[in-house]
């Protein structure tokens, strides 16, 4: 099997049933299954086949749908770009995946490859075109960053997709009578993989959001009444400002709130569970495998935790040596399982080093209780995580190197109350160095999420014997 015969279980046998509501207006799991159809009719006639590359830059959108499931239908490769990446990123992106074309409304999209908008992928055909795709096709291919700053593609095909949906449902009890409120942006695999796959498997109906915004959220959750709502810990911590009455009132109608995509503080669990009176169910996952371990549905959703692997997914705790550490010890998280991606795009040697005896090792460190709860303790890389969206310091440090008056730059990150962490950048100049102009390149060649919110000029950055900067021993900005 692959993606389309589990989303026709909501396309065709519930084709008459609400799906979604956008723009004030709502569709049918039929009116998706022909917009879908139109999108994927018209990707042929442009002489898409399937293993091609689609490359989509753009906001939420039902349009984003349609040519998502487009490309579902058709073994199309959808390959994502976060709508916050600006032309350096962006290019890197568009070579390496070496797409037939992209779709986009930007008008300063980098021209390296046919640029298309949404309404030049129609056609009058609502017959879903003929395939034969296999499950472990490639489905998406989704860039997360790599430890030296080089983007990398992650293949996940349709067997990945559908393992780990499939045990969201289960799991988590995702039923066709939910109300899905889906605020996340669609270019991250917390709402493409987790959000889209899981609607579109259960048959619930959903209400999708351009985007999250605080000020309009108690006007969402009160007129649509969600039963489900999938966020990141900056929306809870945003969230905590709303006043009791109105808080009850969002969550008269709620299930289940589930939090990823970075760590949860457990006094910002604490917090929303008195305020709103649901305790948040907290997961694990990322680009690579999308969801590992969740706290349970039914029990204990113990603070500060991630819970237990899902069913079919194997973790083990590693320690330095390769050996398996008693519980209570830290060492880095191995994966083992269906969801776990198919490789890095056209890069065997980053796979192979992504990979011991068939684990895949996530760089992050953690920690299994007696009982079996495993606990994230950060991460053997550099990586920032801010608002849920990956950060690796090369990136930043590649370009501030770039700069007139830089000599030496390290990029760490700092402890931020809404957002987890945000960058900051300590610089030793070799001349004139102007911060405001060094954070004005940032923001025209970087999305705003990588920007350092803090400059700080150092004499000298503390290094070991061996020349490897100490980032632990640099002073709070």
């Amino acid at each position: 099997m692959n993606l389309t015969h589990l989303f026709d279980l909501s396309l065709v046998n519930r084709a008459t049933h609400a799906a979604v509501e956008w723009g004030g207006q709502m569709y049918t799991f039929g009116d998706i299954d022909a917009r879908s159809n139109r999108v994927a009719n018209a990707l042929l006639s442009r002489g898409f086949q399937k293993g091609d590359r689609l490359c989509v830059y753009l906001a939420n959108c039902l349009e984003l749908v349609d040519i998502y499931l487009a490309c579902v239908k058709t073994g199309v490769i959808f390959v994502p770009i976060n709508i916050l990446y600006r032309e350096r990123e962006i290019t890197h992106i568009l070579t390496d995946a070496d797409p037939r074309a992209a779709v986009t409304l930007a008008a300063d999209f980098p021209a390296i490859v046919p640029v298309l908008k949404p309404a030049e992928l129609t056609s009058d055909a609502t017959t879903r075109p003929p395939s034969v795709i296999d499950g472990d096709d490639p489905a998406a291919l989704v860039y997360t960053s790599g430890t030296t700053g080089v983007s990398k593609g992650a293949i996940i095909t349709h067997n990945n997709f559908a393992a780990n949906a499939l045990n969201l449902l289960t799991c988590w009890q995702i039923t066709a009578e939910d109300r899905f409120l889906l605020a996340l942006p669609l270019f991250h695999v917390h709402a493409l993989g987790n959000g889209l796959h899981t609607w579109l498997m259960a048959g619930c109906r959903m209400r999708l959001l351009e985007r999250f915004e605080h000020k309009k959220a108690a006007e969402e959750f009160i007129s649509f009444q969600p039963t489900l709502f999938f966020g990141v810990p900056t929306i809870y911590v945003r969230l905590l400002d709303t006043p009791i009455e109105t808080a009850r009132q969002m969550a008269a109608h709620m299930r289940l709130f589930v939090s990823g995509s970075a760590p949860l503080p457990a006094q910002a669990l604490e917090d929303f569970r008195k305020l709103f009176g649901h305790t948040i169910l907290e997961r694990y996952g990322m680009t690579e495998t999308m969801m590992n371990i969740s706290n349970p549905y039914v029990g204990e959703r113990r603070p500060g935790t991630v819970g237990f692997p899902l069913p079919g997914v194997s973790a083990r705790i590693v320690g330095p040596e390769g050996q398996e550490v008693a519980d209570g010890e830290t060492g880095e998280v191995y994966l083992r399982g269906p969801n776990v991606f198919a490789g890095y795009w056209r890069r065997p040697e980053a796979t192979a080093a992504a990979f011991v005896d068939g684990w895949f090792k996530t760089g992050d460190l953690g920690v299994r209780s007696a009982d079996g709860y495993y606990t994230l303790q950060g991460r053997r890389s550099d990586l920032i995580i801010s608002g849920g969206f990956n950060i690796y310091p090369r990136e930043i440090e590649e370009l501030l190197l770039e700069q007139n008056g830089v000599a030496e730059v390290a990029v760490l990150g700092v402890e931020d109350k809404l957002r987890g962490e945000v960058p900051a950048a300590y610089i030793v100049t070799n001349g004139a160095c102007d911060f405001s102009a060094l954070e004005e390149e940032c923001r025209a060649k970087l999305a705003s999420f990588k920007v350092p919110r803090a400059f700080v000029k150092v004499d000298s950055l503390p290094r070991t014997a061996l020349g490897k900067v100490q980032k632990h021993l640099l002073p709070k900005p």
